[in-house]
């Protein structure tokens, strides 16, 4: 996979080295020269530019990126201006940083395809939402091995997990189902709640909509993930 993370702080920084770390094509970007050159070994490909600047962006090969991530965040103006050029310009996934709700309703208003909240969310755990297909959450018990939420693979829907064979054909542990449920309070309004449906057995059919929660090597869940 092919990145563009613009913006190279803490948050940036992190996940641009663990992109590549995994094996992707990082681009970096960053105004600030400081910034840029703390990079250059750690990553793909580093750039100092403007990314608020249309000519020098359009410059950029993103016909051929898969994401591109707006991680600025002590400038919000900024941040928009970058976030409507790159949207403007077409690119495949925009994924931008925002900092309050505010800035939330106008990344929305833009058309983003996702948000993120660096704040509560770590680059370890986007990393993997990014490198992984169809995950919703990740917890990293160590560098090498993980519990991860996914939504149920359209290609294992109405099986159980004895027939799929998580543990023999792909290393994996499946630890538990989630459901998602609708509740209806006592004025009538309904709201969804996820349900843990307790330890999985290997009976346990995986249904549309259903979350599957599994255990196992990085190198392992993106096999199983990525196919």
């Amino acid at each position: 996979m092919k990145y563009i993370i613009i913006g190279l702080g803490n948050f940036g920084a992190s996940l641009a080295e663990k992109l590549t770390a995994q094996g992707n094509e990082v681009i970096g970007i960053d105004s600030k020269m400081n910034k840029v050159d703390l990079l250059k070994e750690k990553i793909s490909h580093t750039i100092c530019m403007d990314a608020t600047d249309e000519f020098t962006v359009s410059g950029l090969p993103l016909k051929d990126t898969d994401v591109v991530i707006i991680a600025i965040g002590e400038d919000q103006g900024t941040n928009i201006m970058a976030t409507a050029l790159f949207k403007n310009l077409q690119v495949k996934r925009l994924i931008s940083r925002a900092i309050d709700p505010l800035h939330e309703k106008v990344l929305i208003a833009i058309g983003v395809d996702e948000i993120v909240h660096p704040e509560e969310e770590t680059a370890e755990r986007w990393a993997k939402k990014l490198c992984l297909n169809n995950v919703i959450d990740s917890f990293e018990l160590s560098d090498h091995f993980s519990i991860i939420e996914i939504n149920i693979p359209e290609r294992h829907i109405g099986k159980t997990i004895r027939e799929i064979q998580l543990r023999r054909n792909y290393n994996i542990l499946a630890l538990t189902t989630i459901k998602k449920t609708e509740i209806k309070s006592v004025v009538g309004k309904t709201r969804n709640e996820d349900k843990v449906q307790g330890v999985a057995s290997p009976d346990t059919i995986l249904e549309e909509n259903d979350i599957l929660v599994i255990y196992g090597a990085n190198t392992d869940l993106r096999k199983f993930t990525n196919q």
